[in-house]
């Protein structure tokens, strides 16, 4: 899946990073100071933090404007309440980090969740553990302050602090911005280096696997 978080530039950043204590998800809050036209500097404070069942509607939202981006919209088939299911229950399938702004700087339609890391815990048969990171998105008016920086990295964090090997993602191949960052940034393009195919059974030929089953 497409991560849409690096369509504008990244902003200088300054950073503090407080732990939340032993294998638990970091809480960063960072002051951001762009450079404006007229050379003044504007501040501007957000958290990365877990995200909470009462954040699946959030979610929600931008797994939409995730998949308008990707020209995928009709291929979202789930709401908050799967969301709340499948994230939150007893048996979690997938974990997720959200960005949250102060009301004062909220979204024009007065969001102040303004961006979503989702990742799941996946297993390598050659190195060990590892974590897929599922999404990462930034509503558009949040890009190039360094918030998807900072999701993608508190991510990492959480791999490390998991004794993960390995955090591994997809980017659709017209994205080129964000290929190039997380390029830059030291990840491998393993369709070009190794030549792997991301291959997937949904739908009928899903069905018609598993009837196959012994």
């Amino acid at each position: 899946m497409l991560i849409s978080a690096f369509a504008s530039p990244l902003a200088r950043e300054f950073h503090t990073v407080q732990s939340r204590g032993p294998g638990l998800v970091s809480s960063c809050r960072r002051s951001i100071k762009p450079i404006s036209l007229i050379n003044t500097l504007i501040s501007m404070e957000y958290s990365i933090r877990p995200a909470r069942a009462q954040d699946c509607t959030d979610i929600e939202r931008m797994i939409m404007d995730l998949a308008v981006y990707e020209k995928m919209p009709d291929q979202v088939k789930i709401c908050h309440k799967e969301l709340e299911r499948d994230g939150f229950g007893p048996n979690p399938f997938f974990q997720c980090l959200v960005a949250e702004v102060p009301q004062e700087h909220s979204s024009p339609g007065g969001h102040t969740v303004v961006g979503y890391a989702l990742y799941f815990y996946t297993y390598s048969t050659w190195r060990g553990r590892c974590i897929y990171m599922e999404d990462l998105y930034v509503m558009p008016d949040f890009r190039g302050k360094g918030i998807g920086k900072a999701l993608m990295a508190t991510v990492a964090k959480v791999a490390m602090e998991q004794q993960c090997v390995r955090l591994q993602f997809s980017v659709l191949d017209w994205n080129r911005p964000s290929l190039d960052f997380y390029l830059s940034k030291g990840a491998q393009d393993l369709t070009e280096k190794e030549g792997w195919h991301f291959l997937r059974f949904d739908g009928e030929a899903l069905e018609k696997l598993a009837l196959e089953a012994p």
